[in-house]
């Protein structure tokens, strides 16, 4: 669970113009409808913004109902599912979403604001969709925000941080998004497609380091755990990544940290000034260990020299984090295994597979419906049988197996007796061992509610 970094972007934009905003994630305080229904009859709210993803769709359109049936207050809808499908959003919602932010949602949500202080029509704002007399409109869509400085930092103030637990990531944890965008383009990725683009767009060092100062003042406690780089491929700007390392350096405490990066990107210079900034990981999307998948889904990355980048950064002190897919455009079971081969080859800390996903905006969820493939027949169904299981069924290739295969892949890196006794061993500190203990309680949690079913 990572906090609501869209919700607390809009939230910080619209306090800045001088709203009054309350930002709550209710995920993380394990509340649920009859906590939804006792706060808004409590605060009253004028207006209302939903986060929205595929999975979750009908439970975000219930929550939009109740809005409106306990204190009929505009509804607006931010989120990538919402953003690829706007029209059938508002039309399943019957009346219950007023409008849809679609994309990059923080600037979208200050017009939309100022025009209901205002009490003008918001019909002209760009990334707005909204209906008119029972039609979906889709107004122009909002160019992406160029420069992300001007930008105010997320407002964490309104959520508990301690709340939020990643079992890859040190205990406790905080984002800083410091790009968006992808200049890479694999068919599978949602955020790039549907909300970010394709343009890597950068904020200044100096000014992903004034957030991080502020940060601290916010929350001292995180020195005793890390801050993690959300960005999709950190590495990609190799001078950037450095000039961050040196604004970095200069902070009068060490801090720990960690990134999302490139397989292909990174050289011994960049890897060594990372550590010695504080970098403790590197969160790393290899997918597949075969040629023909790789080039099917537009990855544009070479396993062998993957291996030599890993190398280099495992030499450098940095541990690595990979990240696979199974189950893609290409897919074999001999595939699959070559994968799985390949990522117990790789020098890596921890690992994550999961099952490929089409989701809606994607270029491999046009693939999927071309197709014919996907065997989801509702939303909910995305997430029906666990977050890293598929909803795709090739000729030959049936989901079941591809998640069968997911579980296989994860018991056979996790369970290897040299792997458990080194994972033991690298036991930082109580916290550490909080966050070893509680993730691998999660695990064998997944694996036995994945036996029962």
């Amino acid at each position: 669970m990572r906090p609501p970094d869209w919700l607390a972007y809009i939230t910080a934009v619209l306090e800045r113009d001088g709203h009054e905003v309350r930002l709550h994630d209710f995920p993380a305080r394990e509340w649920e409808r009859d906590q939804f229904i006792r706060l808004i009859r409590k605060q009253r709210p004028q207006a209302v913004i939903l986060d929205s993803t595929t999975p979750s769709i009908d439970s975000d359109l219930n929550y939009a109902s109740l809005v409106k049936q306990e204190v009929g207050a505009i509804v607006a809808m931010v989120g990538p599912h919402v953003t690829a499908l706007p029209s059938e959003t508002l039309l399943h919602s019957k009346g219950d979403v007023d409008y849809i932010i679609r994309g990059e949602p923080e600037y979208t949500a200050r017009e939309l604001f100022a025009a209901l202080e205002q009490k003008s029509s918001p019909h002209s704002i760009r990334g707005l969709s909204y209906l008119n007399q029972g039609q979906p409109v889709n107004n122009q869509a909002r160019p992406l925000i160029e420069n992300l400085d001007e930008l105010p930092y997320p407002a964490w103030h309104h959520l508990d941080l301690k709340k939020y637990f990643d079992g890859i990531k040190l205990y406790p944890f905080i984002d800083i998004i410091g790009g968006r965008g992808c200049p890479y383009q694999c068919s599978f990725c949602l955020w790039p497609q549907v909300m970010h683009g394709n343009q890597y767009r950068l904020r200044s060092p100096q000014n992903i380091v004034s957030e991080i100062k502020y940060d601290l003042r916010l929350w001292p406690w995180i020195r005793k755990g890390e801050f993690f780089f959300e960005d999709d491929t950190f590495t990609v700007n190799r001078d950037r990544a450095l000039e961050i390392c040196h604004e970095i350096l200069k902070l009068k405490k060490k801090i720990t940290w960690s990134v999302n990066a490139r397989a292909d990107h990174g050289d011994d210079e960049l890897f060594q000034l990372m550590k010695k900034a504080g970098c403790r990981m590197l969160l790393i999307g290899y997918e597949s260990g075969n040629d023909t998948v790789l080039k099917m889904v537009g990855k544009k990355l070479s396993p062998y020299t993957a291996l030599q980048k890993a190398k280099r950064a495992q030499a450098a002190g940095l541990k690595i984090h990979g990240c696979f897919v199974l189950g893609l455009p290409g897919e074999t079971e001999k595939s699959m295994t070559e994968t799985i081969e390949y990522a117990l080859e790789l020098p890596l800390d921890t690992v994550q597979f999961s099952a490929a996903v089409p989701f809606p905006g994607t270029s491999y969820f046009e693939y999927c419906q071309k197709n014919g493939l996907v065997q989801a027949k509702k939303w909910t169904d995305w997430l029906a049988n666990g977050e890293q299981s598929g909803v795709v069924d090739y000729p030959g290739l049936p989901s079941a197996y591809i998640t069968a295969t997911v579980d296989q892949a994860l018991k056979q890196f996790y369970f290897r007796p040299r792997y458990m006794t080194r994972f033991l061993l690298s036991t930082r500190s109580l916290r550490d061992l909080y966050r070893k203990t509680r993730g691998a309680l999660n695990f064998l949690d997944y694996l036995m509610k994945k036996m029962k079913s």
